[in-house]
């Protein structure tokens, strides 16, 4: 294994090369440009990312992350055209999301790896300053032959301010990018500068006559998270039409528990924004007995309620909608239970006005009546869909029996322009009928909640 650091670099052979994006803490998306001598791209149609996976030239493809591996590039320098300089690979924040940058990934790592010779590592700097892309390694021409380059520039403004700097017409009009200035001096390091060096930020947009590029995720089609996993799917605020749905699904198991009824129940706890904090603990967090919520209060103008400290309530006039209390998609909570099945099938509620949820936590309940059977050998499951052409199954992966709780998935709506799903998977202390809590700041409480049995 060979290991850069900025402004190194490293000579390659003209066979095909894989480029790995390895990222800790909040996700990061990797793309590509393909760039001329003169520092700018050839059209638009030179940016390769999860909106356009590959230009026609097809030398370079953008692979989202799957069974095979994490999010990647690959490039075949020999297929390259011959007008295309260097290839720069990009790190990015959600473009859905201005409020996520660097200082919320705790580690970035690039690994390119190329058959028959070890692989090359990059570890760019940690970025702390309201980064939201960086430029992270480039491929490059040095005569005959190819290089690889280390980087490490951050941008301000994200890939939509970085595609403008090389060429690119984004949608939306863009203010331009503040680069940070690349280190010149390395010590002990062997430097090679490119043909063309990386634009700075002073340089304006071209003039592009065809339609502007979309930076906007688009819809993810259906994805089943993995054990503790989370994704983001993009949402309008403002979209007064939006439906998101989530549903409790179990289909008993096996046909005698479908004979007796295999009643579960779908408990969703909320916290509207009005309410909700950002905290010390990430939103999904287990907290045990005790734990107060502190931090700042997501919509601006509310009341700090710090202190005395901020404090879930964990009694029956808790913050909830389930089968007794159904809510309403009119007015507060803006949440709604279409009804209660007491037959193995579905459970479903409405979520509308995203602008009013802060976090809300999917819970199932097992009746009495069911015995003692897990929850996955019910079959259970939650499903959320948008309504747009995104749906997340969260599954259940353990056969924990005697629990009459399950905190299945938490749904963040804090974001700015989405909502991030979490699989938390979290059961109630061994025949405990207390439900669980969600405190404002998303953090999450089990065994803390009212006991409240259901009766045939």
């Amino acid at each position: 294994m060979s290991e850069l650091r900025k402004g190194e670099n490293t000579t390659v052979s003209s066979g095909r090369i894989t480029a790995e994006l390895h990222a800790v803490g909040d996700p990061v998306d990797l793309s590509a440009l393909l760039v001329a001598a003169d520092g700018k791209v050839r059209s638009d149609d030179d940016l390769v990312f999860y909106n356009q996976p590959s230009p026609e030239s097809g030398a370079v493809r953008h692979l989202a992350a799957d069974a095979e591996g994490p999010e990647r590039i690959e490039m075949d320098p020999a297929a390259l055209p011959p007008d295309v300089d260097r290839v720069v690979l990009v790190g990015s924040c959600d473009p859905d999301d201005a409020t996520r940058t660097f200082r919320d990934v705790k580690e970035v790592l690039v690994r390119a790896a190329q058959h028959g010779a070890d692989p090359v590592h990059f570890r760019p700097p940690i970025l702390t300053d309201g980064e939201r892309a960086v430029l992270l390694m480039e491929l490059y021409r040095r005569g005959p032959a190819w290089k690889l380059r280390a980087i490490g520039q951050g941008y301000a403004n994200g890939l939509a301010g970085l595609a403008t700097d090389f060429g690119i017409q984004v949608e939306g009009p863009q203010e331009p990018s503040i680069a940070e200035q690349c280190d010149t001096e390395e010590s002990g390091s062997t430097f090679d500068t490119p043909t063309a060096a990386v634009p700075p930020a002073s340089i304006k947009p071209t003039i592009n006559t065809a339609s502007p590029i979309g930076l906007h995720k688009p819809p993810l089609g259906k994805v089943s998270l993995d054990k503790g996993g989370r994704v983001s799917i993009g949402l309008d605020k403002k979209d007064r039409e939006l439906v998101v749905t989530a549903s409790l699904e179990w289909d008993g198991g096996s046909e005698r528990r479908r004979r007796l009824g295999a009643d579960l129940d779908l408990y969703a706890l909320f916290v509207p924004t009005s309410k909700a904090l950002r905290g010390k603990k990430a939103p999904g967090t287990l907290v045990k007995s005790g734990h107060v919520a502190q931090g700042e209060p997501l919509r601006a103008g509310a009341a700090v309620l710090v202190p005395p400290p901020a404090t879930a309530k964990k009694g029956k006039g808790a913050d909830v909608v389930y089968y007794k209390r159904l809510g309403s998609v009119k007015n507060r909570p803006y949440i709604r239970l279409d009804g209660d099945s007491r037959v193995p099938g579905r459970e479903s509620l409405r979520i509308v006005r995203p602008d009013e949820q802060g976090y809300v936590l999917l819970c199932a309940y097992s009746a009495l009546s069911n015995g003692i059977g897990s929850f996955r050998s019910f079959g259970a499951k939650v499903v959320v869909a948008d309504g747009r052409g995104s749906t997340i199954t969260v599954p259940l992966f353990e056969n924990t029996k005697t629990r009459y709780w399950v905190a299945i998935a938490l749904v963040d709506f804090t974001a700015a322009d989405g909502a991030e799903i979490h699989h938390i998977e979290a059961y109630s202390a061994r025949m405990t009928e207390r439900r669980p809590v969600l405190h404002p700041d998303g953090t999450i409480e089990m065994n803390a909640g009212p006991v409240e049995f259901k009766r045939r």
